[in-house]
Parts: C-alpha cells; sequence; structure tokens
C-alpha cells in the first residue's frame, strides 16, 4: 500500500516539480505567504485577495471574478507543466481524455493553496463587520461558482479536443498533425529524451476521483505514436494560451469601461496565469536552449527598450511636449533663483497675504494658520480630509477661514485639495457642504482596480491610446488610469487646469496648496503652484554663498515655454503621489528629461514648507498676525514604544540593514522636523504653536465607541481601503491625544478668534 501511495501519479508529479519546477511552486508559495498575510502587509496586498472589490463594492460578484482569476491562474500551471512534463508519464496517452487526467492528479498544490484561500478569506470577512454572515456564505457560493464555471468551459472544450492513442489513431486527426512541421519535429526532439525516462507510475486518480492501476503493457505501443497523443494536446493547449492573450489584448481597448476593470488581485493572477503559460510554450518550443534563449531575450529587450517605439513618455497632462526642451543644468537652476526673482515672488506673495488679512476686521491680528499633512496612499487622504472636516467644525468653520497655507506630500495633499476645493465652491452654491460624509467615502473610493487592470491590458504591451487635454494630446496609461478614478470618485471636481487656482488664491479666499514631487535627477523638489514661490528654494532669500545647492525648482517659470500653467491640476496631484511601479514616474520635458516621484522621500509631512514660508515672512506675520498655528496631521504616531529586539538569524543579518533605513525614514524625517520647529519657536518674533493630530488605531478605544473590545488594525499604505480600515482611519479622531488637539482649538478660536467681516 505505501509503494502504491508513493509511486501514485499525484505524489509523483509533486516529487517531480520539486526537482524540476521549483520557480513554478515559488509562485504558489509566494501567493499563499500573501493570503496568510506573510508579505506585503504594510503595502496592503493580502487585502486585495481577502476582501476585493469590483464596481466599487466587495460582493458576490467580486468574488465570483477571483474564483474565475484563480482558476485561469490554476489552468495555467497544469497546461505548463503538462507541456514540459507529461510526456515522461506515457501511460497518459492511452489513459482517455490525458490531459484531464493529468490536471487531476496535478492539483495537490493548487488543492492546498484553494484550502488556505478559502478559509482564510471566510476567517476575515467574518470579522469584517458585514450585516449579516449570510453575506460570507454569499462571497463562498461566488467564488466556487467562479471556479466552477471556468474550469467547465476549459475541460469542456478539452473533453472534445482532447484525444487519447485509440482515437487520435483511428482517423483523420493524425493526417491533421502531419501537417503541423513544427510540432512534428518537436516530437521527434522528445522522442530521444523519452528513452531516457523511467518515472514509475503504479496508480492514478480518474476523473471520477477513483484509483486506478496504469496499464502495465504500454510498451508494445510505438513511442513516436505516444509522443504525437501529446504533441496534439500541446497543439490545443497552445490555442487557449493565444486566445488567453487575444483576451486580454482585447479587454485593452475598452479597458476604460468600468465593467471591464476586474478586481485589482484577479488582474495580478491573470497576468501571472500568462507569464506561467509562456513559460511553458518557451520550454516546449526551444526544449533545451530554453535558459539561453530567454537570456539573451532579456538582454535584447532591455537593449533596444530605450527606443522611441518601445520607451514612451508618461507624461504630465496639459504640458506642451512638442515644444523645445527646457535645458535642466545649473546655470539656468540659478537664473531662476536670482535675488531679484526671489524679491519679486515674495512681494506678490506678501500681497496675498494682505488680501487673506482683509477678509477679517479691520486693525485685527488674527492667528495665522498653517496646515501640514504627511503622506501615505489613500490611508492619509482619509485621515487628512476627515480632520480637516473636524477642524471646520470648530467656531463655525474660522479655522478654515484663519488657514492660509497647506502644505504636505502624496495622499495627504490630495486630502487638502478635495477639501479646498469642496470650501472653494461652498461658498458660491449651497449643494457644496464641506461637512458632508459622502466626500469620505468619494475620496476612500478604490483608485486601485483600474491602475493594475491598465498594467495588465495596456502597459506592459504597446501604449497607443491617446486622450486630449486643453490642446494636447497624451499617450493613455495607468498614470492616466489614476487621474480618471480620482477624477470619477470625486465627481470631476478637481479636473481642472493650474491657472483656476490663481485668482482665488491671489484673492486669499483659499489657502496656497503648493503641490511638490521629488525630482529623481538629484533630488530637488518640484514646487507646482499657480503662483511662483522660488523663495523656497533658497535661504535667506538667495543672499547666501552663491555655490549653495539649489533646493527647489518653481515648476511654473521653469516649464512656462510649455504652457505650464495649463497643467491639469490631477497630474500635479498624481506627480506629487507617485508610487513606485504603481503609478509611473512623470518625464516632464527638459533636458535632460526631468522624472518625478513621491515627495515622501525628501518630506513626507510637510513641515519644512511650512516652517520656510514662516521663516521668509517673519517680518509681516509679527507686525500683521498674533501669531502662527502650526497643524500638523500625521498618517502615523510619532512616539512609539522601542521594539524588542531578539538574537538575529543569519537571513535577517542580511536583509535587517535595508528594512531599518526604510522603517526609521518616518522616525529620521520627524526628529529633523522636530529640530527644526524648536529651533523657530525659540527664535521668531512671533508666537508659534505646533497642534498635531495623529493617525494611531490602536489607541482607539472601540469599547467606549462601538461596545466591543476588537483591536483596530493599522490600515495600509495603498490606493484601496478595506471597509475594516477605513473604520480604524476614521475612529482615530477619538484617540484622547486627537481630542485634546481639538480642545486645543476651540479653545483659541471661540475665545479669541477676530471675526471676518
Amino acid at each position: 500500500m505505501s509503494e502504491k501511495f508513493l509511486y501514485s501519479f499525484p505524489i509523483q508529479l509533486f516529487l517531480l516539480h520539486l526537482r524540476k519546477n521549483l520557480a513554478l511552486i515559488l509562485v504558489w508559495i509566494v501567493l499563499a505567504g500573501i493570503v496568510l498575510e506573510q508579505f506585503g502587509v504594510v503595502l496592503g496586498i493580502p487585502f486585495l485577495f481577502l476582501d476585493p472589490e469590483y464596481l466599487h463594492e466587495v460582493s458576490w460578484l467580486s468574488f465570483f471574478l477571483m474564483g474565475v482569476g484563480l482558476a485561469v491562474m490554476t489552468m495555467a500551471f497544469h497546461m505548463t507543466t503538462y507541456i514540459m512534463d507529461a510526456s515522461q508519464f506515457k501511460f497518459l496517452a492511452v489513459v482517455p481524455k490525458p490531459f484531464i487526467h493529468f490536471c487531476i492528479n496535478n492539483s495537490i498544490i493548487p488543492f492546498v493553496f484553494y484550502l488556505i484561500y478559502t478559509i482564510k478569506f471566510i476567517v476575515f470577512q467574518l470579522d469584517n463587520d458585514l450585516p449579516s454572515q449570510f453575506e460570507v456564505l454569499k462571497y463562498f457560493l461566488g467564488f466556487s461558482l467562479g471556479s466552477i464555471v471556468s474550469y467547465l468551459l476549459i475541460f469542456g472544450y478539452f473533453s472534445m479536443t482532447n484525444k487519447d492513442f485509440f482515437v487520435l489513431f483511428a482517423g483523420n486527426v493524425d493526417r491533421r498533425l502531419r501537417k503541423v512541421r513544427l510540432t512534428r519535429a518537436n516530437a521527434l526532439n522528445q522522442l530521444k529524451e523519452l528513452k531516457d525516462k523511467k518515472d514509475k507510475v503504479l496508480v492514478y486518480l480518474t476523473i471520477g476521483l477513483k484509483v486506478k492501476d496504469v496499464r502495465p503493457d504500454i510498451s508494445r505501443f510505438e513511442h513516436r505514436k505516444l509522443l504525437r497523443v501529446f504533441d496534439q494536446n500541446h497543439l490545443n493547449l497552445f490555442i487557449i494560451q493565444v486566445t488567453l492573450i487575444l483576451f486580454v489584448l482585447f479587454l485593452g481597448v475598452f479597458k476604460e469601461k468600468e465593467i471591464l476593470q476586474f478586481p485589482a488581485a484577479m488582474s495580478a493572477l491573470l497576468l501571472l496565469a500568462i507569464l506561467v503559460m509562456l513559460v511553458g510554450a518557451v520550454s516546449f518550443w526551444l526544449r533545451s536552449y530554453a535558459t539561453i534563449m530567454v537570456i539573451a531575450l532579456v538582454f535584447l529587450g532591455n537593449y533596444f527598450s530605450n527606443h522611441a517605439f518601445l520607451n514612451r513618455p508618461h507624461e504630465a497632462f496639459g504640458l506642451n511636449y512638442a515644444a523645445e526642451r527646457a535645458p535642466y543644468n545649473l546655470e539656468r537652476l540659478s537664473e531662476l533663483l536670482h535675488p531679484d526673482t526671489v524679491e519679486k515672488d515674495r512681494e506678490n506673495l506678501i500681497q496675498i497675504l494682505g488680501n487673506w488679512k482683509g477678509k477679517f476686521q479691520q486693525d485685527s491680528l488674527p492667528k495665522l494658520v498653517l496646515v501640514a499633512a504627511s503622506g501615505g496612499g489613500q490611508r492619509a487622504s482619509l485621515w487628512t480630509f476627515q480632520v480637516l472636516q473636524n477642524l471646520h467644525t470648530i467656531a463655525g468653520g474660522k479655522i478654515t477661514r484663519h488657514t492660509q497655507l497647506y502644505t504636505g506630500a502624496s495622499g495627504g495633499v490630495i486630502g487638502q485639495a478635495f477639501f479646498r476645493e469642496i470650501y472653494l465652491r461652498s461658498l458660491t452654491d449651497t449643494i457644496y457642504n464641506p461637512l458632508d460624509q459622502k466626500y469620505l467615502d468619494q475620496i476612500s473610493a478604490d483608485n486601485l482596480n483600474p491602475i493594475i487592470f491598465t498594467l495588465l491590458v495596456n502597459d506592459l504591451l504597446i501604449r497607443n491610446q491617446k486622450f486630449e487635454f486643453r490642446g494636447y494630446s497624451h499617450l493613455k496609461d495607468r498614470g492616466y488610469a489614476f487621474e480618471k478614478q480620482l477624477n470619477d470618485n470625486t465627481e470631476g471636481i478637481l479636473d481642472k487646469p493650474l491657472q483656476a487656482y490663481y485668482q482665488p488664491e491671489f484673492e486669499g479666499i483659499i489657502p496656497l496648496l503648493p503641490v511638490t514631487t521629488l525630482v529623481t535627477n538629484d533630488g530637488r523638489k518640484l514646487v507646482i503652484s499657480p503662483h511662483s514661490m522660488s523663495f523656497l528654494g533658497t535661504s535667506l532669500l538667495g543672499k547666501s554663498a552663491r555655490d549653495e545647492k539649489k533646493q527647489t525648482i518653481d515648476f511654473l517659470r521653469f516649464f512656462a515655454d510649455h504652457d505650464s500653467d495649463n497643467l491639469r491640476f490631477l497630474s500635479a496631484l498624481r506627480m506629487g503621489a507617485t508610487f513606485p511601479f504603481i503609478t509611473p514616474n512623470v518625464q516632464l520635458p527638459s533636458d535632460p528629461i526631468m522624472e518625478t516621484m513621491d515627495t515622501g522621500l525628501s518630506d513626507n509631512f510637510g513641515i519644512q514648507d511650512a516652517l520656510r514660508f514662516t521663516y521668509v515672512f517673519k517680518e509681516w506675520i509679527a507686525q500683521n498676525t498674533s501669531g502662527v498655528i502650526l497643524i500638523t496631521i500625521r498618517d502615523s504616531e510619532k512616539n512609539l514604544e522601542i521594539p524588542k529586539t531578539e538574537p538575529q538569524r543569519v537571513f535577517e543579518k542580511v536583509f535587517n540593514p535595508l528594512k531599518n533605513i526604510y522603517s526609521n525614514w518616518d522616525h529620521v524625517q520627524t526628529i529633523q522636523n522636530e529640530v527644526l520647529f524648536n529651533y523657530m519657536a525659540e527664535s521668531m518674533p512671533f508666537d508659534l504653536t505646533k497642534v498635531e493630530f495623529e493617525y494611531a488605531p490602536e489607541k482607539v478605544q472601540t469599547s467606549d465607541l462601538t461596545g466591543s473590545q476588537e483591536a483596530m488594525q493599522r490600515a495600509s499604505l495603498n490606493w484601496r481601503l478595506t471597509a475594516r480600515e477605513k473604520k480604524s482611519i476614521l475612529l482615530s479622531i477619538y484617540t484622547e491625544k486627537n481630542q485634546e488637539s481639538l480642545r486645543k482649538l476651540r479653545k483659541i478660536f471661540e475665545e479669541n478668534a477676530p471675526i471676518p467681516d
């Protein structure tokens, strides 16, 4: 009995994969690690699988699509391993429907993953505050239905085309195969290899999952004819592979149709399936030359990837890329930061500050409020927006009217921009209420599905679809998909050019909002604003040494010949929130080409820009205000307990240095900002007060709010939030620290703030 178990077909296939196909097994291990929340938790990758969203909701349909995606991935694994290994097991050729039998016996690894995934997503959903547990049953049935339908369609095709030895040589299928020269040539190569194979199999599982002995008389059949059975099946598999790739290309034509934007995890599974099937196809056609040919193709692809046909830039929409490129060198940067230019920009901002002060009673000294919001993907957007809403409730919106500057990074700036636009519209249209809770749903709606879907059906292939913004044509990419989804989620209110904010900012109606993005060429900040702010780029108003490294680049002036004020504001927000590999780095029309990414790497909290602004205008502030209140909105806790350490293993010693750099970057910036703020607070000729808000879900006393003792889990760094993550963000306003910050601001503005005219 033990010998039959050891030499059963499922066990022999599993052992063969361990010996030969470790790369394919590694794919399943990584997927299992993700589902078990061992990989990618910080980025929220597991939640894309455990809580898939389709058409802006988690439903049985989203799980149905996950079932389809996992079925396609499983069949890709079966097809690839069949192409590479099935010919070693000659008995399959005389078994009815050999490929289907192969799949059943090759299912140990996929079955284990199915079991892990099903248990994990059920447990996850049971803890997800659903209206009833019946919803979880619907999710399970939807997932099961998606897999079953997919398997029925694929196996249905093979049941009609998958021939065994006796059927194949009974008639014209053999004559059809003889015409396929490449197939027959490959069969001869396999025949030579097959003579040396001695894989022993005693029993196998039938389609009805019954154990059956392998025929002992296979040797009497001709090897060449046995191989022709496998070769015919390979042809069918190749047809399915081509069909799937063509289907993906077809989807690319209609990628903007929301109904075709699959859940992000399903798109990832389809991408993996295509890659796995390509491995099988390459291995089948090239055999022993597969490895060297793949390496050669990789190097050739890399060499020619900078060709204009393949290397199309990811653009900032609204800019004129046809104009001559702007020179990008030290001489040009020095020209843009000439003392006369800096002074001109400073005088313009003083006029704006005067217009801001004009909103208040004459001869009053109002508090000047600056708000700095940290980056952190969609969690930062939602957290920032919610804090701004709570600030707006104080003293009938006085804090918003007193705010003259928003600074920050990434998602925090998106939250500020959305709130600012709603506030601007509310001044002339009562339909817009900055306190409306629907805006929380809009700013936290899924942004990730269209990005990953566009990566699958468009960006990995040749981008050729275009769209027009204010007179300029641009290629669509996943950056466009991000902007379109954000625009749809926010009902189009941010879809305007940069210049649209010139007048309301100048009149002091809304706060200034310089969007900053990091220039990867040299680490400088690119400052995007309808009002040039060159004073942010040099110390002491440009009076320092000539060899000082210029710190920022004024976007408006640098790209003036490229219609910089026509830049789509959504593109500016995207440039400041460019997360590597998710949204592409933007290339700007300069020589050399300037590339930008998320500014969080430089200043994730916006405090440096706020304090620099305070320093530059310290004389005006001292004469015209009663001091500055710097409100910081952090998407992390500032003072964390020092973690315990254990003796490190070898792998930890190798990887921990890189991990520590990433995990401590937030702390390094925080310490630098604390030093800078303390210096400013002690040296300014006016009162400088800091009020902090922190996203710290671990400190939420949920028993007081919901009657339960559930532990609030920190939201991931992602452009998609689960219902549980949204809850943890919204409830964080009730931590003792955040409530104390609100009480502090109420005391200041309800008692001492001047009343606007």
